[in-house]
């Protein structure tokens, strides 16, 4: 478009590639169109996918006034017949989309998808497969069973039907004490996906963690009809050759132990504030990485493209390559040894949790969605997600919680950021429970709710309704067989808003993801929301999953990369110290699930960006200390409520906090050392005090007072040594 104020240049490129440049004319008024004004550019070669970039540099006439550098759209026209003819079926595609697309758009209520092919049936066509069925893998008890049915033939881009959407198969497990599950089943290609990138075959599987010994029946379920997959109303028919096939199996006794969670059996909710594994009894804490939250955009996983090159480039976790080891899984042909080696370091320095979002385009990281294709919701990548899991089950084996982060506040919805406002395509039905979102949530279910310690996080940073987060968690848990953890993560300022409406028996929801913009404001909203929901009679686990500003959260180590407490622009901000003290055990402390490290934008190895975790080395350590001395000194935390108040600490602020189980045990931790002393009115009997130096763990230490009697406030005395360090503090019996 000409301008009155100046002749700007726009330059234009493909992958970075220059494709040419236009120096517009003046216009005689403040902007014109016309021909004058138009650059045409011949015989440039794009391919499909290419990135087109227009850059513009603007100018002055007199010095004073600028153009703006406007300009309205560019076009595509077919250099030649042959090139003609060879796009005609692209732009036809194109066309419809776009027609369908428009219609959505003008309602701001629809959510296109556009098929990558526009045929009913990829061809040519195989034979179906023979109905039989094998069941593979360790035959134990929380072991990953896999019930694999040769069935219909099938490609990744058919359309009628489609595969993921008009073919129903699931999986009815009956152990001989009569439990039984449903797990729903997914089309898995060739069955070597991960490995071949195979895009069609007959392969169909359901994946069980069996939590009894014995012997189990299994009985596969099979029909076909449109959207036969996500409803049950549909009028879908069974088919004969697959439908009803059965066979039994007997699962032995883990012969896992240490960190693996095959060794400790599922993490359960159970109307407490904390986590329990239904194999041990034993309680959970969490300590892990929030970030980066474009953990899968990784450049060894097929089909993942990143939407935002510049800014956020495919992960390769070189860093981590020296992590991998013998015997760790990989696919084709050695990839994915960096991610695998990332996972492997995270736990080797005792923490236990990390995530990630599966559903990103749109947001921040565009580089994220489980389909063939970003635009297309309805067709998925089983080679991709083959990879996904491999990754997923070696956590599992590791010790290490999946934060299942099912999409965020960029597409969770037509509503925009906090102000509600825009309209957003890449959204799943537009926020509501339609076609797509079901198919979504039953696709990740089917390929990776066997994994024994996991929560689904509903959205990062949600603007949905309350009756769409209701909607959502109803069919997850229809969805789902063994009722996993759902939890919810929503803006610092809209947590009442959101949560509220969610407390007690209003929902199905066990937990929270919290978010703050300062680490100093940790501990209190732990205890508030702790509080509040078993108040409103339904206790929630409550994690806090981003502590800390946008521009922030937690820091590298002092000294990586020369990191001394500024930021990227220079401003002082915090140490690893402060972020342990009020992030970490100030959670702990509040009655807390746990924590996740989010790492902001305004550091090296940010959140978007983060491909070595040896960043925050000394924070890992910091957690695993934390968690040993809950466990290893048998501290009943999951019996404790937070009382700040023992210690004179009404206001919940930082300067000291208290845990206890009245009458029996109490936890104190002094962020600045020194001393304190404890209201034990209401206990009687004699306490034991110990300390924990709560920077290098080790044994329960000696202070200056051993022991206290209940009664009345007493003093805890002073600690074993470094009085002016932050130390927890064990009173009991």
């Amino acid at each position: 478009m000409g301008e009155n104020d100046g002749q700007s240049t726009y330059s234009v490129s493909a992958d970075k590639e220059s494709i040419g440049s236009f120096t517009c004319p003046m216009a005689d008024q403040t902007f014109a169109e016309g021909k004058q004004f138009h650059k045409t550019f011949a015989n440039v070669q794009i391919t499909e996918g290419a990135e087109l970039e227009v850059a513009s540099k603007i100018a002055s006439a007199d010095g004073a006034e600028y153009s703006r550098a406007r300009w309205s759209e560019l076009t595509f026209t077919p250099a030649n017949e042959a090139t003609a003819k060879a796009a005609a079926n692209f732009a036809k595609e194109n066309q419809l989309v776009a027609a369908k697309t428009s219609a959505e758009s003008n309602d701001r209520t629809g959510s296109p998808t556009k098929p990558v092919s526009d045929q009913p049936l990829q061809m040519p066509r195989e034979k179906d497969g023979d109905g039989s069925v094998q069941v593979t893998g360790e035959k134990r008890m929380w072991h990953k069973v896999t019930v694999t049915l040769t069935g219909p033939y099938a490609h990744e881009q058919d359309n009628t039907p489609n595969p993921y959407l008009d073919h129903r198969m699931e999986v009815e497990f009956k152990h001989e004490s009569g439990k039984q599950y449903l797990v729903p089943g997914y089309f898995a290609a060739d069955g070597n996906a991960a490995n071949t990138s195979a895009e069609a075959g007959t392969q169909w599987r359901a994946h069980f963690a069996p939590d009894e010994t014995g012997e189990w029946t299994y009985t596969v379920h099979f029909a076909t009809g449109k959207n036969a997959a996500i409803d049950r109303d549909a009028s879908a028919k069974t088919v004969a050759a697959f439908n009803g096939k059965t066979g039994t199996f007997n699962v032995a006794k883990t012969n896992k132990s240490g960190r693996d969670f095959r060794a400790h059996g599922r993490l359960r909710y159970v109307n407490q504030s904390h986590l329990q594994f239904a194999g041990t009894g034993q309680y959970f804490l969490k300590a892990g990485a929030d970030a980066p939250e474009t953990l899968l955009g990784y450049a060894e996983f097929d089909g993942t493209v990143a939407g935002k090159p510049g800014k956020v480039p495919l992960k390769k976790y070189e860093p981590h390559l020296g992590d991998w080891r013998r015997g760790d899984p990989t696919w084709k042909d050695g990839q994915g040894k960096g991610l695998i080696g990332a996972v492997n370091y995270l736990s080797s320095k005792g923490c236990n949790a990390f995530s990630f979002l599966t559903y990103n385009a749109g947001g921040d990281g565009d580089n994220v969605w489980p389909f063939i294709q970003r635009d297309d919701k309805l067709h998925y990548d089983c080679s991709k997600l083959d990879q996904w899991g491999i990754v997923f089950d070696h956590g599992t084996e590791n010790g290490m919680y999946l934060h299942f982060k099912l999409q965020e506040t960029e597409n969770d919805d037509h509503r925009q950021g906090q102000k509600a406002k825009g309209f957003k395509p890449e959204s799943l039905d537009g926020g509501k429970l339609g076609s797509q979102r079901k198919l979504y949530l039953r696709e990740i279910i089917a390929r990776f709710g066997h994994n024994l310690a996991l929560n689904w996080n509903l959205a990062e940073e949600t603007t949905q309704t309350t009756d769409e987060h209701l909607a959502m968690l109803n069919y997850i848990e229809e969805m789902d067989p063994y009722g996993h953890h759902r939890v919810l993560h929503t803006y610092p300022g809209e947590q009442d808003k959101k949560y509220d409406p969610l407390l007690g028996d209003k929902s199905n929801l066990t937990g929270v993801s919290l978010q703050n913009s300062h680490i100093k404001d940790t501990h209190w909203q732990t205890v508030k929301w702790s509080e509040k929901a078993r108040e409103a009679g339904k206790p929630w686990v409550v994690a806090f999953d981003e502590s800390g500003s946008a521009a922030h959260g937690q820091c590298p180590d002092l000294g990586y990369r020369g990191y001394d407490g500024r930021d990227k622009t220079g401003k002082m901000t915090y140490t690893q110290h402060e972020v342990r003290k009020q992030t970490l055990w100030g959670n702990f402390m509040g009655g807390g699930g746990g924590v996740e490290y989010y790492f902001g934008y305004q550091y090296d190895e940010n959140d978007l960006g983060c491909e070595d975790w040896r960043s925050r080395d000394q924070s890992w350590d910091a957690c695993r200390v934390a968690i040993e001395f809950f466990q290893n000194n048998a501290v009943p935390f999951w019996e404790m409520v937070n009382a700040d108040e023992l210690v004179g600490n009404e206001k919940h602020d930082n300067s000291k906090y208290c845990l206890a189980k009245a009458g029996e045990a109490y936890v104190v931790y002094l962020p600045n050392g020194g001393t304190t002393s404890i209201d034990l009115s209401d206990a009687d009997g004699e306490f034991q005090i110990h300390w924990y130096n709560a920077r290098i763990g080790g044994d329960l230490q000696s202070g200056s007072v051993k022991t206290v009697s209940g009664g009345g406030s007493v003093e805890i005395g002073q600690p074993p040594a470094d009085a002016d360090q932050d130390w927890a503090v064990l009173l009991r019996k």
